[in-house]
């Protein structure tokens, strides 16, 4: 499977990505949007976020999520 471009999406951007191509101007970079902080605090409660919820859940509940994930890995309907 061939690599993905890596040109911009936008017919916009890829019309400025080649005019500064041509002028030996560099793109600009945009600046991260993502707060570090908040991305360390999202990954803290993605690590727990499982486990947690599992120790919730009753024998009964497990099961059924057992076998509906059962049933898509192997498309078919779950049955009752």
């Amino acid at each position: 499977m061939p690599r993905r471009s890596s040109k911009p999406r936008y017919l916009n951007k890829l019309a400025a990505a080649i005019a500064a191509e041509a002028t030996g101007e560099a793109p600009e970079e945009p600046p991260s949007e993502k707060n570090p902080n908040a991305v360390a605090l999202g990954r803290l409660g993605g690590k727990k976020g499982g486990k947690a919820r599992a120790e919730k859940l009753t024998v009964e509940q497990r099961r059924e999520i057992a076998r509906k994930a059962a049933a898509a890995r192997w498309h078919r309907s779950p049955s009752r």
